[in-house]
């Protein structure tokens, strides 16, 4: 069941449609791809969401209620602009934001130092949020995020600012907030991200949703038939019913190509073809990654 529903929601700057009758359903307990190319609409969708701004038709639905200003203390919001108060004691900043969603002092303090253990900061209370790196502030405004134990995160490109060991560690705490029931909509351009932490997406395009569902289930669907092989002789005269769409030749030795079945064969009848032909080294489907189908759907759009 999903825990948010986005119903044909739409919303018009000016002469700027923003958003054009976008509906999405995010499942329950997943980590959700808000995906598209700048100026699709996703923060424009994000705010409305967040009650920041309203949409001109349609209705959003938590937990199958329609969204009130009572569901905000249920969000925890990391937006792209961040914004924290720099004279703040760090410790002081949290607590701050902890009792506006609602928890009581004792139980923020507690979390406070549980997140700083967490997160490997263990003497940030008595530090101003201005003597800290960008990274590490990073790092107090994720946790101000997700301090309150929403049940529904959102976080705009969580990752700016953070080195790579830092942004593995947010990676860790995302999934692990995720496997404890919580639901992240996740927006971002980093598509490496979006291969490791997301269980579903969806993209915009020009202010219309123009493909949603499972990950994995998206990608499948996108397969091309196409095969990577190494060999070591070049491939002449492989016959109709297949297209050699590339082929290098690679500093170890041989060949790497890729072939495209445009037939009705099997993997097993082209492999069969290429070792009377070659010596084979490697066999393997190319499953397009999300970048791929990213930029595939978005061309498409834009020519079509």
């Amino acid at each position: 069941m999903e825990i948010l529903k986005i119903d044909g929601i739409t919303k018009t700057y000016a002469n700027y449609q923003a958003l054009s009758n976008v509906s999405i359903d995010i499942p329950r307990g997943s980590i959700f791809g808000l995906l598209g190319p700048n100026g699709a609409g996703k923060t424009t969708l994000i705010r409305i969401i967040n009650q920041i701004i309203t949409a001109d038709a349609g209705a959003v639905y938590l937990n199958g209620e329609i969204l009130t200003p009572k569901h905000i203390r249920e969000i925890g919001y990391l937006p792209e602009e961040r914004g924290l108060y720099q004279k703040m004691k760090v410790g002081e900043h949290l607590l701050y934001f902890a009792q506006l969603k609602g928890m009581k002092r004792n139980d923020a303090i507690k979390e406070i130092k549980a997140w700083f253990v967490r997160l490997d900061i263990p003497d940030w209370l008595n530090k101003k949020v201005e003597d800290l790196s960008k990274g590490m502030q990073q790092k107090v405004q994720f946790i101000a995020t997700v301090l309150h134990k929403p049940e529904l995160i959102i976080l705009d490109e969580p990752f700016t600012g953070f080195d790579p060991i830092n942004a593995n560690l947010i990676k860790d705490e995302i999934l692990k907030l995720r496997d404890q029931g919580a639901t992240i909509i996740f927006s971002t351009h980093r598509m490496e991200s979006v291969e490791e932490l997301c269980d579903h997406i969806a993209l915009i395009n020009e202010s219309k949703k123009i493909l949603d569902g499972s990950k994995d289930d998206i990608r499948q669907a996108y397969r091309s038939n196409s095969y990577r092989i190494r060999h070591l002789q070049e491939i002449t005269g492989l016959g109709s019913g297949y297209e050699i769409k590339k082929s290098k030749k690679v500093k170890e030795g041989g060949f790497e190509s890729v072939v495209q079945i445009t037939n009705n064969d099997s993997p097993n009848t082209l492999m069969s073809n290429l070792l009377n032909k070659v010596e084979l080294q490697a066999f393997e489907e190319l499953i397009p990654s999300v970048n791929d189908i990213f930029i595939q759907r978005v061309k498409e759009e834009s020519h079509g």
